[in-house]
């Protein structure tokens, strides 16, 4: 069983920037593909960006260029570097690991407002 504990969310302005972090509780994280995912509201759950075993980084066209997905194995985390922050980023933020089945944290608040 993996346990996934994310932290970072909050209140930003648009324009600014948060750091995702998310903790898992299992050693041999690195061998769990790893990425984020958001729901907004009143939306679906979407891929936000992910981070596979050997590095390979894959993002939502809504994150390129704006969002950077980080591992650190040695520490068992994995973060999500977002900046220049847009009202449509307001969402819960979940980290997600899959080694066969798949892994959720709780969720953490991301509120982009004015």
């Amino acid at each position: 069983q993996v346990q996934l504990v994310e932290s970072g969310g909050g209140l930003v302005q648009p324009g600014g920037s948060l750091r995702l972090s998310c903790t898992a509780s299992r050693l041999m994280f690195s061998i769990f593909d790893v990425g984020w995912h958001r729901q907004g509201p009143g939306k679906e759950r979407e891929l936000v960006a992910t981070i596979s075993t050997g590095g390979i980084t894959t993002y939502a066209d809504s994150a390129k260029g704006r969002f950077n997905i980080s591992r650190d194995n040695a520490k068992n985390t994995v973060s999500l570097q977002m900046n220049n922050l847009k009202l449509e980023d307001t969402a819960v933020y979940y980290c997600h690991a899959r080694l066969g089945d798949d892994y959720w944290g709780q969720g953490t608040q991301v509120t982009v407002s004015s």
